[in-house]
């Protein structure tokens, strides 16, 4: 369902046999009632608005999920979202508090590392692990780490540009 169909809808009906699951998202706690086999990403997208995480192949392939579970890269779209209590979930909407970009945004930006941006937000939150892991000291080594983000406009050359400057930020 695409994210305009989502603001301003009511969440969907909660089952008869849901489950209260606590969610620790981008620093706030979420206390929700969830069928137990509701994915984080529909969890995110659908019950908690953040419709910054996309849904792409819901099958765990292209990567336009991508986010941090306790710092490590999840594709929630496979992921539960009773497998995430009490763990810290980082959506691209957490890498930027207070509206300051964090320094993969910026870089994304000034070396227009999108094209129709719906890949951004996956290929993103990637690029924070990418370089916090020290993946990103080639080029090579790079888009290995990166491979699991697909984007159908084909800004790799610009993607790669970006992570590089970025890494070489310090970040």
């Amino acid at each position: 369902m695409p994210a305009s169909e989502t603001i301003g809808r009511a969440p969907p009906a909660v089952p008869t046999d849901a489950v209260p699951v606590t969610l620790t998202v981008n620093g706030r706690s979420h206390a929700l009632q969830l069928d137990a086999r509701a994915t984080l990403l529909d969890t995110l997208r659908e019950r908690l608005g953040l419709t910054g995480t996309k849904k792409g192949c819901d099958r765990g392939e292209c990567g336009a999920c991508t986010v941090h579970v306790d710092g490590r890269s999840a594709l929630s779209c496979m992921v539960f979202a009773v497998a995430a209590e009490g763990r810290e979930i980082t959506t691209i909407e957490g890498l930027a508090p207070g509206g300051t970009l964090h320094p993969v945004q910026q870089a994304f930006i000034e070396h227009d590392a999108f094209q129709c941006g719906f890949c951004t937000s996956g290929q993103i939150m990637s690029a924070v692990a990418c370089i916090r892991d020290g993946q990103a000291g080639s080029d090579a080594e790079l888009r290995e780490f990166m491979s699991g983000n697909l984007c159908r406009c084909s800004a790799y050359p610009q993607i790669v540009a970006a992570v590089r400057a970025a890494a070489a930020q310090g970040i």
